[in-house]
């Protein structure tokens, strides 16, 4: 998996957890957003669409779009309204894999 990021905290990093992606685990820090967090350890690619398997990553940041739909511990919720907590279990559906 990609841990390079072109993305930049604005904020000192706080206290992080452990967190698992597609089995493998990831350091975010806790109650951070799960979507900007996730984009900030270089995971590129939440999920892959039903229809072609396109991939597809958060857009709005605000739970309109859909585009940051990710299964945590087996149900689909959108990344972006959730926050980072020890031992999420998290898995991208459908995701061809980061580009």
């Amino acid at each position: 998996m990609k841990t390079v990021s072109t993305f930049l905290s604005l904020e000192a990093p706080g206290p992080r957890v452990r967190v698992w992606l597609d089995g493998a685990p990831l350091h975010l820090p806790r109650g951070a957003n799960l979507a900007a967090a996730l984009l900030g350890a270089g995971v590129n690619t939440f999920r892959g669409t039903a229809c072609s398997g396109a991939p597809r990553a958060p857009y709005c940041m605000m739970g309109a779009c859909f585009d940051c739909m990710i299964e945590v511990e087996g149900e689909t919720r959108q990344a972006c309204l959730l926050e980072v907590a020890e031992g999420m279990r998290l898995t991208r559906p459908g995701a061809p894999g980061d580009a």
